[in-house]
């Protein structure tokens, strides 16, 4: 099955009569993955084809870029997922200050009714559409009498939080790492080209491969345990340090990577890095040997933290 994607709404054949929801989707959580679960399974049930629209840029970043939070997916990931899931066609739709001044009711008759007449509707229970807005699924109902809209709950996890972007940004931004793969359903992933580094871990015995992540939502510094690999590639055992480097007095944030097993030649490779676990906290070392004592200290709680199950989905 490949993603076909329509590059806004006005492109999307008027007779292709989808099963549709409509989000923003960053993360493709938990909560996402029930919502278009039931999607892709009403789509089946009704021999039609499963649809997504969203919006790129998100509508915030226009709206409120001065507290627009950072994305947890390029759009690159969040397309490889909802394709993954079982979704057939996403509609990006450029976000515009003047699209978001429209009403709702506008929304529903140009947008959905006229551009993309979906056959049925499975959304959020959150859903809201329109200006400032003012459009739910109470509102889409009755707007649309013969459409069938379903809705679905709230996913919660453990102490019945709910499973929400906003809870998995906190988190990686936190550290812990664990209980967004908790939510997700995966590990959140960094990525990144593998650059040219000064060659310290190797004097250290401990080789790494240095990185500049590309994601927007960083988690917070610190030793973590990882898997990686280079992109498409299955992901080997690591230990990572996200950082400035404090023993040597290193300026601007890197991801050093060693690899627990094999010494592959990484440089210029696209390096994927899942965060299983935090181990410490980054810290200044008063030498060398002292540094050096402490990594095989945080080899040691990777090996213990990477021994237990990982988090699977059918996503990642």
């Amino acid at each position: 099955m490949s993603l076909k994607i329509y590059q806004g709404s006005e492109s999307f054949p008027a007779d292709a009569r989808p099963v549709l929801t409509i989000g923003n989707f960053d993360g493709v959580h938990l909560g996402h993955q029930q919502l278009l679960g039931a999607l892709v399974k009403r789509a089946k049930e009704m021999d039609r084809l499963a649809a997504v629209y969203t919006f790129e840029p998100a509508p915030r970043r226009v709206l409120q870029p001065e507290s627009c939070p950072p994305r947890i997916l390029s759009i690159a990931r969040k397309l490889e997922l909802l394709e993954r899931i079982g979704v057939q066609q996403v509609i990006l739709e450029e976000f515009t200050l003047d699209l978001g001044s429209h009403s709702a009711a506008w929304f529903a008759d140009e947008v959905i009714g006229r551009r993309l007449h979906p056959a049925e509707m499975v959304v959020g229970y959150d859903f809201r559409y329109g200006n400032k807005r003012s459009g739910d699924v109470n509102t889409l109902r009755a707007h649309f009498p013969e459409l069938p809209v379903n809705a679905v709950t709230a996913l919660t996890g453990a102490e019945e939080r709910i499973v929400s972007s906003s809870a998995i940004r906190i988190a990686v931004a936190e550290g812990r790492v664990a209980q967004a793969a908790e939510f997700l359903g995966r590990p959140y992933r960094l990525s990144g080209t593998v650059i040219d580094g000064d060659k310290r871990g190797r004097s250290l015995g401990f080789a790494t491969a240095n990185l500049e992540p590309d994601q927007e939502l960083r988690p917070a510094i610190g030793v973590y345990a990882v898997r990686a690999g280079v992109q498409g590639q299955p992901k080997a055992p690591a230990v990572a340090n996200l950082g400035v480097r404090p023993t040597f007095n290193r300026k601007g944030v890197v991801l050093e990577v060693h690899l627990l097993e094999g010494k592959p030649e990484l440089y210029g490779a696209t390096l994927e890095v899942d965060l299983v676990a935090h181990i410490r906290d980054e810290q200044r070392f008063e030498s060398p040997e002292a540094l050096q004592a402490q990594i095989a200290l945080d080899i040691a709680a990777a090996h213990k933290a990477l021994a237990r199950p990982p988090m699977g989905t059918h996503t990642a």
